[in-house]
């Protein structure tokens, strides 16, 4: 897997991204979910959005939350060709679910692609089974990749460079419990240990 050095002004855009992520969601969570207490990530129980989707996995079968239910679930958004955050995010991920321990098998890792153009399902399957064999990738045209960003309040772009073009997307990771309520966002600059820290209070929610 080819690795490219990433800029730190993209870094600091990526920052800024997340910054006014927690601005807005922190005014959207309601009182209708228990708080969870001393996170290192951004708490979004209560939140009035992202309570669901519909994409596809390698396989060409529509997926939703309720597929994995009875498991915490981990979803960030990315791309394949990202030269940095996105290879990170999921390393991470696996260093996550090794520090889990025998809950491990109660985690489950989901990659939403926001690159659908260059992201077919043999790539996603590729690069997702590249970091381990149970992440899943997930995939929508461009109009349901649109829609479930939007739903989910990620941002992203594409931005030319060269003959070519990257993207820009939000660097979080949502947190679902296993009933499948959005419960928490994991900070990018997050360590394992925190984040496993914080998976383990969703993990006792229910």
């Amino acid at each position: 897997m080819r690795l490219f050095r990433f800029s730190s002004f993209r870094r600091t855009l990526l920052a800024i991204f997340s910054a006014t992520f927690l601005a807005v969601a922190l005014t959207a969570c309601g009182k209708s979910e228990a708080s969870l207490q001393d996170v290192n990530g951004i708490d979004l129980s209560g939140a009035t959005f992202g309570d669901g989707f519909q994409l596809k996995d390698p396989d060409g079968r529509v997926r939703t939350l309720e597929d994995f239910k009875g498991k915490v679930v981990l979803m960030f958004f990315g791309f394949t060709q990202c030269p940095d955050v996105c290879p990170t995010a999921l390393v991470n991920a696996t260093q996550i679910k090794s520090l889990m321990g025998a809950d491990a098998d109660k985690l489950q890792v989901l990659f939403v692609t926001v690159d659908p153009e260059r992201d077919t399902p043999e790539v996603l399957r590729e690069y997702t089974q590249a970091f381990d064999p149970s992440f899943l990738g997930l995939y929508g045209d461009l109009q349901e990749t649109a829609a479930v960003a939007k739903a989910y309040r990620v941002y992203y772009a594409k931005v030319p460079t060269g003959n070519t073009y990257t993207m820009e997307h939000t660097a979080l990771t949502y947190v679902f419990d296993r009933e499948g309520t959005l419960r928490m966002a994991l900070r990018y600059e997050q360590t394992p240990e925190e984040s496993v820290e914080d998976i383990r209070k969703v993990l006792e929610l229910n």
